[in-house]
């Protein structure tokens, strides 16, 4: 049995029902058999890919908190910290009812590479708990930050893992979560990313997931000869990645004519009015559906996904999984020519496979969702030097950033024959950019 097979069997009898890690960790390693089969005997004696497939530390923890009618609830936290050969443990916390172990094993393991591919001292790690913050009041939402913190705080710190925002956890429960960790720990320090800019935080950091996702989008579309200029683009999602996402896009001249949430999306041929759009999600906290009935060009279209519309460029940045084989085929059919992650795997295995093989350009969120972590560890930067940068310096930053994660990508496919396959680009340069620390460092 090959090396590579071996290790994804023990993967799934180490792990079971671990769906989302099964399939995170299959994709990486079928990417990298290349990389693998040139230094088999070597990673054999060694196991390397047993370490980089079993996390360094996993915490579990329950959350008490009391609603605003005296009730308690129990909830339950998690964080993952999976590799640190890079640097500190580096990655979101979720407030989502979906959040599991599996879940955070898979987001973990997929943030050790994205982080790799920044270039900056971070490893991976990811955290949060099944809590769902839709409808809390903001004393409801406090008072589970706090307690979410009263128990993380004893295995974070600026040196050892510094979490930041993800789903259900902007800047509102950052600020929470903060204040708590200095109550504890009297001390003032940049242990978390996302903060506000009255404390710490970063000019871009909001911006940062959709900006790199659109910056790289562009990358990826100059070297096919075609541009996001004049195009016509699906986003999904309406939070911090997709509006951003939208902001930028329509800023580098494309018409961005969708947004969603959980419940369905909204079409508007003229093009999404971002006034509206933050004036519902980021004032009101309302749902996508409240669009249509302030935008007459606008239609509502429950219990669905924008993936039906025709489009250039989808940018699905929602949730993992949301894409789907059927939807990648619509997007075919409706003469899609590029799709790019701006969310964390949103699409599926199978649908990546099929957009690839009817030559879609396909961009990974290892690579296109790169943007936020980079732009947190400058927020990490900024907190231990006691300086500010300005939003250009900073934003000026990620488009370098973006520019060599694109490089990396498109280098390290060639140097496999795989020119074209961004996936197998992106797992493989930060696969080689990972290992090479854990091999200069004993094998860690």
């Amino acid at each position: 049995m090959k090396y590579i097979e071996e290790v994804l069997n023990r993967v799934m009898i180490n792990n079971p029902g671990e769906t989302e890690f099964h399939t995170a960790v299959r994709e990486v390693l079928l990417s990298v058999e290349p990389v693998v089969l040139s230094h088999e005997k070597e990673y054999r004696e060694i196991q390397l890919l047993e370490r980089l497939v079993e996390p360094e530390r996993i915490i579990s923890f329950r959350i008490p908190w009391v609603d605003d009618a005296g009730r308690l609830h129990i909830n339950r936290g998690y964080r993952v910290q999976f590799n640190s050969a890079l640097g500190p443990y580096k990655g979101g916390l979720r407030f989502h009812p979906s959040v599991n172990q599996s879940i955070l094993n898979f987001l973990a393991f997929e943030q050790t590479f994205k982080n790799a591919l920044t270039g900056q001292a971070i490893g991976g790690g990811k955290g949060g708990a099944n809590f769902d913050p839709k409808g809390k009041s903001d004393r409801e939402i406090m008072a589970f930050c706090q307690s979410f913190m009263s128990e993380l705080f004893k295995y974070i710190g600026p040196n050892e893992d510094v979490p930041a925002g993800d789903i259900g956890v902007g800047s509102r429960e950052i600020g929470y979560m903060y204040g708590q960790y200095k109550r504890l720990t009297n001390q003032y320090e940049g242990t978390l990313t996302g903060k506000g800019l009255r404390y710490g935080g970063s000019l871009v950091r909001t911006e940062a997931t959709g900006y790199g996702l659109v910056y790289i989008t562009e990358e990826m579309l100059n070297a096919a000869g075609r541009t996001l200029k004049d195009s016509i683009v699906t986003v999904s999602g309406s939070g911090n990645v997709a509006i951003y996402a939208i902001e930028k896009a329509a800023a580098m001249g494309a018409r961005v004519v969708t947004a969603s949430d959980s419940d369905g999306y909204v079409y508007d041929p003229d093009g999404i009015k971002l006034d509206v759009l933050k004036e519902i999600k980021e004032e009101k906290r309302g749902r996508i559906s409240m669009y249509a009935d302030m935008v007459p060009s606008a239609g509502y279209f429950s219990g669905r996904k924008p993936w039906e519309v025709g489009c250039d460029v989808a940018l699905p940045c929602a949730i993992q999984y949301e894409m789907d084989l059927d939807d990648a085929k619509k997007l075919v059919s409706g003469g899609c020519i590029a799709v790019a992650e701006g969310a964390n795997m949103p699409v599926t295995e199978d649908a990546t496979m099929y957009l690839q093989s009817q030559g879609v350009l396909f961009m990974p969120g290892k690579a296109s969702n790169a943007g936020g972590v980079a732009v947190s560890a400058l927020e990490m930067s900024q907190n231990s030097m006691r300086i500010k940068k300005s939003f250009e310096e900073v934003d000026n930053q990620l488009q370098l950033i973006m520019k060599d994660i694109w490089q990396q990508v498109i280098t390290a496919a060639h140097d496999y024959g795989r020119d074209g396959n961004y996936v197998a680009g992106a797992n493989i340069a930060g696969f080689r950019c990972v290992v090479k620390a854990m091999r200069e460092q004993g094998w860690v």
